[in-house]
């Protein structure tokens, strides 16, 4: 079975083709500036050939349709017809009570579309795309895979907010938890990292225990038992928890009348600021990337050294809670583009931790590239830094769903 994994932007489109017996990547490409008034370069890989070109690229649709057109390219392609794609899966946001996998259809677009202030950044520009695709490909299977279905086992008392109960039931007011593809990844890879390495908890606890850190343009700590998540630091929308690259992450709503008074600006416009231009760029003035802000603070850049201290320190918040929430851990893990690639990020975390077992090797810690253990042997924490691969988490969801549809539907008459 072949899918196609596709990651939707407001103007851009990225996908991965999957052949799911093996679960090997057959290609990967993307393009840019879609809708826009310029050129779009549109590439694809496959194997160790890249082949790309640059046209106008109106909507999502015709993005779809150059993806499908490289794929089935003749000289070049990997596919012998469209009809070899089973399903196209999207890493899709919030939908509310709407969640785990399912076929994209018109409730479900309905709910993307009535909670985009949850998720301004991520619902309108997939459900504007989801409805392109649904007229432009209408026998084609679109199954959306959402981000708050891994953390639909988190108990109430870690979902739940001390507003009304009603909002609760009424509205969907509540911590959803986010990230879920990488984390359910995370948790998939490390049972098999951690059992290849016949490493047991000394106190004989049920279920391992991880601490998953997913640190990059956005980020989120996940506490996770056994293979499922207990906690998240992402709350009812992705703009909670921990500092993001531009977004603000927790904050006190209470300061928005006062801002309001203050500044003279409205509350949309003040959404706009905690959305786009808060988080690492809104404290470092600089910019939203933490390598800028490395080196930055390197040169004595006092703003941009706040920026990664307040970062590290809200990881560290998180980290201390889970390790209460587990009561201990097995392993901690860094993922996404900061948590495999800093290693000052790393290093400024589990510093002074070790009462808690967590004993970091300075120079596997420098030199970590990939999958890798960051820990010394005798550590009882182990701490690794892993890529993640949330694609082929929701290449593995759609396939399953296509699979049970196919198996609940039974033969057709012709068999």
């Amino acid at each position: 079975m072949k899918i196609l994994v596709a990651n939707l932007g407001s103007t851009s489109f990225k996908y991965r083709l999957f052949e799911m017996a093996g679960e090997a990547q057959l290609a990967r490409g993307g393009i840019d500036r879609i809708g826009q008034d310029a050129l779009s370069t549109c590439f694809v890989e496959i194997g160790a050939r890249r082949e790309e070109e640059q046209k106008r690229i109106p909507d999502h649709a015709a993005a779809m349709q150059m993806c499908l057109d490289q794929l089935t390219q003749p000289q070049t392609g990997c596919l012998a017809g469209v009809e070899e794609v089973a399903a196209i899966g999207f890493k899709a946001v919030c939908a509310g009570r709407l969640s785990g996998v399912r076929r994209v259809d018109d409730e479900l677009l309905a709910a993307l579309e009535r909670l985009a202030d949850v998720a301004p950044a991520h619902n309108p520009p997939y459900a504007r795309a989801m409805r392109q695709l649904r007229a432009a490909f209408p026998a084609m299977p679109l199954v959306a895979a959402l981000e708050t279905g891994f953390h639909e086992t988190i108990p109430d008392e870690h979902r739940v907010y001390g507003v009304p109960y009603e909002w609760r039931e009424q509205y969907d007011v509540q911590r959803w938890g986010y990230h879920g593809a990488s984390h359910r990844y995370i948790a998939g890879r490390m049972a098999d990292i951690i059992a290849r390495s016949a490493s047991k908890a000394a106190d004989g606890h049920d279920g391992l225990r991880l601490i998953s850190c997913h640190l990059g343009g956005s980020n989120s700590l996940c506490a996770i038992r056994d293979g499922k998540s207990v906690a998240n630091s992402l709350g009812m929308s992705p703009q909670t928890g921990l500092l993001h690259n531009n977004r603000t992450g927790d904050f006190d709503p209470y300061a928005l009348p006062i801002l309001m008074r203050a500044t003279g600006k409205g509350l949309e416009e003040l959404l706009d600021d905690l959305a786009n231009r808060s988080g690492l760029l809104g404290l470092s003035g600089l910019s939203g990337d933490l390598r800028d802000l490395e080196n930055a603070a390197a040169a004595g850049n006092a703003r941009a050294a706040l920026a990664v201290k307040t970062f590290v320190a809200g990881i560290r918040h998180y980290l201390g809670a889970y390790l209460v929430v587990l009561g201990g851990a097995d392993a901690i893990v860094f993922t996404g583009g900061i948590g495999e690639n800093s290693r000052l990020v790393r290093e400024q975390t589990c510093a002074g931790l070790e009462w808690a077992g967590i004993r970091l090797d300075p120079e596997r810690n420098a030199q970590a590239k990939g999958e890798a253990r960051v820990s010394t042997d005798d550590s009882p924490v182990q701490v690794w830094t892993v890529p993640t691969n949330e694609e082929l988490v929701v290449a593995r969801q759609t396939a399953e769903l296509v699979s049970r549809e196919t198996r609940d539907k039974g033969p057709g008459p012709d068999t």
